[in-house]
């Protein structure tokens, strides 16, 4: 009853099979059940190939000698010939039975009585037995004690199909995650190295724009500035993302005391209407009191909000920046007109790389929305969407100003 020689892939996938059964929990209970019902004193899940007989579990009363894990010589079992035949094999006394009545199993293990179920998965592979023994004749080959084993068996082979379907959706789980990791990885780094040259394109731009006396040099300088500005807002982003998903979370340096908050969104708003003049800019920006926050992330989130409005914003409505100082938070309204967010995709928005199916081609990674969602939480706060033909599309975003 020790191993016998099997391939290391045989080895390998039995090892997962008994595992497989160890995980089912109604397995000993059924063993049990079967023992006392049909006074047998051994039961057992067999894991049964062309080349071997495996014990997955067992119910050992008369001290068989078999544990999980323990092989027979297949050809020593009549579950050999059970999963040739794919049937039963039920025998209530072997000196009566007059098929088995000289069978080889019966004389080397000394059995009485035997009963054999196999146990088919739903694709219709072969796993093994549901099967029974015992040194003294029983009665087994009634209807209701078969009916018992072909039950039991049908239970394991379900439960074992759906560990193998969750075995498979967590290890490609397991794949998908290992691979987005890298995938972020590399995106940090490569948001990292592109500093670097982006910072001498910066330069060359203004260095372009002091040549008052070249015009068209200027321009190009300008145009060139507003192009490396936008490439470094699409890197800052990259490497939120990176940090934020990678574990270490987008960083803040909260304030106690910030009293120029309404200047610094003032500036974002300013520098958006320089970048697109041809848009309709209006903001309301009253904030009359101290303000608990970063800086520099809520001028980033601001810049993202008004980057959103002047991608998907219809460019005849004008766009809407409001802050104010409410019941002890702060306030920030981005509005625009333009297309309405189907329902159905409002609590999409804030993902990462998500972008709606009328986006426009260069539109942006789809980063910034997920970026501003994590500035708010990063504050304590929340941030909202709302969209409607008759009121635009608004995003809300409340942050606490309190200690």
């Amino acid at each position: 009853m020790n191993k016998l020689p099997i391939g290391d892939d045989e080895e390998a996938r039995i090892a997962r099979d008994i595992e497989a059964v160890s995980r089912i929990d109604a397995v000993p209970s059924i063993l049990r059940l079967i023992c006392k019902n049909t006074g047998m004193g051994f039961a057992a899940v067999a894991r049964v190939t062309e080349q071997s007989w495996t014990a997955c579990a067992v119910q050992d009363d008369v001290n068989f000698g078999l544990v999980a894990g323990g092989q027979l010589d297949l050809r020593t079992t009549l579950c050999f010939e059970s999963r040739a035949a794919r049937a039963s094999i039920v025998i209530d006394n072997f000196d009566n039975d007059p098929v088995y009545k000289d069978h080889h199993t019966a004389q080397i293990y000394k059995l009485g009585s035997y009963i054999s179920v196999p146990i088919v998965l739903p694709d219709g592979s072969y796993f093994g037995n549901l099967c029974a023994i015992d040194p003294n004749p029983n009665e087994l080959s009634n209807a209701r004690t078969l009916s018992m084993f072909e039950v039991f068996a049908d239970l394991i082979a379900i439960q074992l199909a759906t560990e193998g379907r969750q075995q498979v959706a967590e290890a490609a789980l397991l794949h998908e995650r290992e691979v987005s990791s890298l995938r972020e990885q590399f995106i940090a780094v490569l948001g990292h190295d592109l500093r670097n040259p982006l910072s001498a394109v910066s330069a060359t731009a203004e260095l372009l724009t002091l040549r008052k006396n070249e015009p068209d040099l200027v321009k190009i300088g300008q145009r060139l500035k507003t192009t490396t500005l936008r490439m470094a807002h699409l890197i800052d982003d990259v490497m939120d993302f990176a940090r934020g998903r990678l574990g270490s979370g987008i960083g803040v340096s909260i304030e106690e005391d910030v009293d120029d908050l309404a200047t610094a969104l003032r500036m974002v708003v300013a520098e958006a209407r320089e970048a697109n003049p041809e848009r309709m800019l209006a903001d309301d920006i009253v904030i009359s009191t101290r303000v608990r926050c970063d800086r520099a992330r809520v001028q980033q989130l601001l810049s993202n909000l008004l980057g959103n409005a002047m991608t998907h914003g219809a460019t005849e409505f004008p766009i809407a920046v409001r802050a104010r100082v409410d019941n002890g938070e702060l306030v920030l309204t981005v509005l625009n007109g333009g297309n309405v967010i189907a329902v159905d995709a409002l609590n999409k928005v804030f993902e990462p790389y998500w972008r709606p199916p009328t986006s426009k081609p260069g539109g942006g990674l789809g980063l910034g929305l997920y970026i501003c969602k994590q500035i708010v939480c990063a504050h304590g706060g929340t941030l909202d969407v709302r969209s409607s033909a008759e009121d635009g599309t608004a995003f809300v975003a409340r942050l606490p100003i309190g200690g």
